[in-house]
C-alpha cells in the first residue's frame, strides 16, 4: 500500500486561530492586568516613601522670617 506524502497524522498539529471576542477579551484581561500592576507598584512605592514628619524649624529673636 502506498501512502500519501500528505497524512494528516503526520507533521505539527494545527491549532485554531482565536476568533474576534477572544481577541477582544485577551486585550482586556492585558489592560486590566497592566492597571492593576501599576496600581499595585504605586502603593508599594507610596509605601517605602512614607517618612516621620520632620517638625519645623523653631524660631528665634534673630530670624528674618518666622517661618525660617
Amino acid at each position: 500500500m502506498i501512502q500519501s506524502g500528505y497524512n494528516a497524522r503526520r507533521g505539527p498539529i494545527l491549532t485554531m486561530t482565536p476568533n474576534h471576542r477572544q481577541l477582544i477579551w485577551r486585550r482586556r484581561l492585558v489592560i486590566l492586568g497592566a492597571v492593576l500592576a501599576l496600581a499595585l507598584a504605586s502603593g508599594l512605592v507610596g509605601s517605602l516613601r512614607q517618612t516621620v514628619p520632620v517638625p519645623p524649624p523653631a524660631t528665634n529673636p534673630f530670624s528674618y522670617f518666622p517661618s525660617q
